[in-house]
């Protein structure tokens, strides 16, 4: 459930959730890093990454945007590095739990590219006995990047929208393709959006304004 409108507070729980992929297509291209990270009442307050061994290869254009080959998950893996199913699981399992906890899940693009993605591999990997797959249609989903153009809408400033240029447009600390450090700067730059919405006002206890 991807939430609408413009919002003029911040959510108690926010789960910043980004990856890293092999490639762009949601249908085939797999995960190879998660990054998540929990804000409570605007705040940091927990962590996790962790990494996978794709089955299939990471494409060149993929690998000039995270940096990140075969070699490099092995040694950044440290020796616990996933399988695409353990990486899904894992996943899934932080993703339900704060879902639970009533967290809204903050991400660049993340319904039409992570969370679909992470559906198709799931569909592949476990089929019919994907837990509870469902539960992914019911994530409460802020994504900044729809939230940005309806601040600013694109007809009025045709400005670039990627997670790189709204850490710019709002003064955050980019998160360098990291799947960590992009689920933070997505949470931050939203915190940003709120301020803008209330005029450099920060704002708790959420609300939307349609």
């Amino acid at each position: 459930m991807e939430a609408s409108g413009k919002f003029t507070h911040v959510p108690q729980l926010m789960l910043g959730f980004d990856t890293e992929t092999t490639g762009l297509d949601v249908e085939v291209e797999q995960a190879i890093s998660y990054g998540f990270t929990l804000y409570e009442l605007g705040v940091a307050s927990w962590s996790t990454q962790f990494f996978v061994r794709p089955d299939r290869m990471i494409e060149e254009g993929a690998q000039r945007v995270h940096g990140m080959s075969l070699a490099d998950l092995e040694q950044r893996g440290a020796g616990e590095l996933l399988s695409v199913s353990e990486g899904l699981e894992r996943a899934a399992d932080i993703l339900r739990e704060f879902h639970e906890k009533g967290a809204y899940i903050v991400g660049a693009n993340v319904t039409g590219f992570d969370i679909a993605m992470m559906r198709f591999s799931m569909q592949k990997y476990f089929g019919g006995n994907a837990v509870n797959m469902k539960f992914l249609q019911d994530l409460r989903v802020i994504d900044v990047v729809a939230h940005d153009v309806k601040i600013e809408p694109r007809e009025l400033n045709p400005r670039r929208r990627g997670l790189s240029a709204l850490c710019e447009y709002y003064g955050v600390i980019p998160g360098g393709h990291d799947a960590l450090e992009d689920a933070r700067a997505a949470v931050e730059v939203f915190v940003k959006q709120v301020e803008r919405n209330l005029n450099g006002q920060a704002g708790f206890d959420f609300k939307i304004l349609m």
